[in-house]
């Protein structure tokens, strides 16, 4: 939910999401820099770094089971959209400036959270529309700053033209952030099902859904490890009886606070749950390391205010934090393609001194 974040905006509301705010109306330039001019110098890990959107919000970027294409949400709207919308596309071979997207949602209501399903013809996604084929509400803005849950996201499959081919949840309440296992047989996505927001397992085809976790907070951005066997998510834990009063009262009206989120893991049964990071304020957005043995993530432990997201990465145990990328403003939502050649994530790093957050994309360097 997937996040829908925006960097930029995170200066003004403390936002991660990038669909919760509005974007400035303005787009960067549609040509791209000089070749790798993009990447910052302390950037090791990165290279030929390329710009693949420009303009809008766009995020949660992630790569076809094949590494050829993939499918991220936007709410640009140069492409014909009020509020985010799944997209499309075919990573060039060669010549970025062929980089084309095609919305494959409905069009309707709010979409979040997609992901290619193992034929790599086909995704899911979580949308709004049989609620209100209208874009919600987004909250007022307070003193702190909340996320939408919105009790009509469903989980939907479509193919490449954008039918609608299956509704794999129906329960009342929210259901979204769903990814798909390496392994092609199951599929993990954050559920109010049981009254909080959990994580839950179901089968490739919607069937035999079970909870894995069950601890009070928001657990919620889940992926599978490479081996199928493991599940990284963020988890927010409340603790003192004022944070559960406050998370609880948020939550009867469809809110949750995402400004202290860490990072666990845990078997896909739920079993052996531990907590990787213990940095403190917002830390998100976990990917595992092709190794299956690091965990990469956006965070804000660093910044001062608060208001600065770079990637990092850790290993399992805690140990070896390392900083990876070095935008002032926001980096996140990372993914390594399923070869482990390349790094996709979103970024506000080279936008013209708008708010946008476009799509880049490296090869990763051990």
């Amino acid at each position: 939910m997937k996040y829908t974040l925006i960097a930029s905006a995170f200066v003004l509301c403390m936002g991660i999401l990038f669909a919760q705010c509005q974007t400035s109306g303005k787009s960067a330039t549609a040509k791209a820099p000089a070749y790798d001019t993009l990447r910052y110098p302390q950037e090791k890990h990165l290279a030929n770094l390329r710009q693949l959107t420009f303009g809008g919000n766009n995020a949660e970027a992630y790569f076809s089971f094949d590494n050829r294409k993939i499918v991220f949400q936007s709410d640009y709207a140069a492409w014909g959209v009020a509020c985010d919308q799944i997209f499309t596309a075919t990573l060039p071979s060669k010549s970025f400036a062929k980089f084309q997207p095609r919305m494959v949602s409905t069009s309707k209501g709010r979409t979040t959270c997609s992901y290619f399903m193992p034929d790599n013809k086909t995704f899911l996604y979580a949308s709004t529309h049989l609620g209100d084929a209208a874009c919600p509400h987004m909250p007022q803005r307070s003193d702190k700053y909340v996320w939408p849950i919105y009790d009509t996201y469903d989980i939907f499959v479509a193919d490449l033209n954008g039918k609608i081919l299956q509704q794999l949840t129906y329960t009342q309440g929210y259901d979204a952030e769903a990814t798909v296992s390496p392994r092609g047989d199951k599929i993990v996505f954050t559920s109010m099902r049981s009254g909080d927001l959990e994580l839950w397992i179901m089968d490739i085809d919607g069937k035999n859904p079970r909870q894995v976790t069950h601890a009070l907070g928001y657990d919620g951005g889940a992926f599978f490890s490479p081996d199928g066997k493991k599940l990284v998510f963020r988890a927010s834990r409340p603790k003192a009886e004022a944070e559960i009063q406050e998370y609880k009262e948020l939550l009867s009206k469809g809110l949750v606070q995402p400004t202290y989120m860490e990072i666990f893991v845990c078997n896909v049964d739920g079993s052996d749950l531990r907590q990787v990071t213990s940095l403190g304020k917002a830390n998100w957005a976990p990917y595992f390391h092709p190794s299956g043995q690091k965990i990469i993530f956006s965070s804000n432990h660093h910044a001062p205010r608060g208001y600065q997201f770079n990637l990092f990465m850790i290993n399992l145990d805690g140990t070896g934090l390392e900083q990876i990328t070095f935008d002032p403003t926001f980096d996140a939502f990372p993914m390594f393609s399923f070869d482990g050649k390349k790094l996709i994530f979103s970024s506000n790093r080279h936008n013209g001194g708008t708010r946008d957050t476009n799509l880049f994309i490296a090869d990763w360097v051990e």
